[in-house]
């Protein structure tokens, strides 16, 4: 799941309410709304299984739901397509699991990505959101900046022709991260603004601190503090959701997870 659910006028009014509360971390409720669907649609498995998955990683609860919701979701797909995308959530979840230091599915996560690659065409819908979830892989679990970068690349210009916007969101806060690793201030300055900018633009509050506090890193004070704050401030409004920046907004709070060993902090690579 990427930019799928949004709030513009011609949306399907169940599509609009799930994006609102998926936006707002209301991921449970969210799902929800299309357990009566998912039951034998296979595209609302798929979209229910990622919102629980999303759940996982911004929480680092609810791994079972999640899994139940996935092995709905495979049994439901009959074509390439179909198997394609629940290889890829398999991948997702597996990879949150390993990042969040709930249980190592590293290869796990490598094999479904290279499933999901072997099913999906070139030209499927689901390609871009698979080369980001590669270049995740890649980048926190391989440790090889050079090929997520073109993992991200991938990812980025594939959201950018088919216009998913929250994808996109993605892509340039990772390919910020990547310049930032390398000393790259004002290219990564460029590309955690473009990424707060969407989110706003979508109202994807619950991703919206994540990319206030990635840009602060390539600010300089008084505006760094400021974008600090004003995460703290999200982050307290939604009940302390994501989870992971507890550690950098709120000290005394502990990490339900284990830390990556990056330098850079566990936080910023979501």
């Amino acid at each position: 799941m990427s930019g799928s659910g949004t709030t513009a006028d011609d949306d399907p009014p169940l599509q609009t309410a799930v994006w609102r509360l998926r936006s707002r971390a209301c991921w449970t409720d969210a799902a929800a709304l299309l357990e009566p669907h998912a039951a034998t649609d296979p595209a609302a498995a798929l979209q229910r299984t990622a919102l629980l998955t999303e759940r996982c990683l911004y929480t680092a609860e609810g791994w079972t739901d999640a899994e139940d919701a996935l092995r709905n979701a495979e049994a439901l797909a009959h074509d390439d397509a179909e198997r394609g995308a629940a290889a890829c959530e398999r991948g997702h979840l597996a990879y949150a699991s390993t990042l969040l230091g709930v249980r190592d599915r590293a290869d796990e996560a490598s094999v479904a990505l290279s499933r999901a690659a072997a099913l999906l065409s070139p030209a499927a819908a689901g390609r871009p959101l698979l080369d980001f979830r590669r270049g995740l892989i890649a980048q926190n679990i391989a440790d090889s900046p050079q090929s997520a970068r073109a993992a991200y690349r991938r990812a980025h210009a594939g959201a950018t022709a088919q216009e998913d916007e929250l994808l996109l969101s993605f892509t340039w806060r990772h390919l910020a991260s990547l310049a930032l690793r390398e000393g790259e201030l004002a290219e990564a300055r460029h590309g955690f603004t473009e990424s707060l900018r969407i989110r706003e633009e979508l109202g994807y509050l619950v991703g919206t601190a994540p990319a206030l506090m990635s840009l602060a890193d390539a600010e300089t004070e008084p505006e760094a503090a400021r974008l600090r704050a004003e995460a703290g401030r999200l982050f307290r409004l939604l009940g302390g959701v994501p989870t992971w920046l507890a550690p950098q907004l709120e000290p005394a709070v502990p990490h339900p997870g284990r830390p990556l060993d990056d330098a850079a902090g566990a936080w910023r690579v979501r």
